[in-house]
């Protein structure tokens, strides 16, 4: 489980402003967060399925939320991706 500061540091990173925390771009950034923690423990725990499921549903979210920020803005699509290191 990624813990408060963790959660915290990814919503900066795509945070629109001060207060934001519900934007495409945050959630899109904590859901990288969690992605790569969960990627950690199955590395660790080949056989923990139920964590492969939680990661493959956090992937499939994470890839909608892209998706509709592609087609509502483009560009802060375009910044997003290249501030977490994501491909298309």
């Amino acid at each position: 489980m990624i813990t408060k500061q963790d959660k915290l540091k990814a919503i900066e990173v795509g945070a629109v402003h001060t207060t934001d925390v519900g934007s495409p771009q945050a959630q899109v950034a904590i859901l990288t967060a969690r992605i790569k923690e969960v990627t950690a423990h199955l590395k660790a725990n080949k056989h923990d399925n139920m964590a492969r499921r939680g990661l493959i549903q956090m992937v499939g979210k994470r890839k909608k939320l892209l998706k509709y920020l592609e087609s509502r803005d483009f560009t802060a699509y375009q910044a997003i991706i290249t501030k977490l290191g994501l491909r298309k």
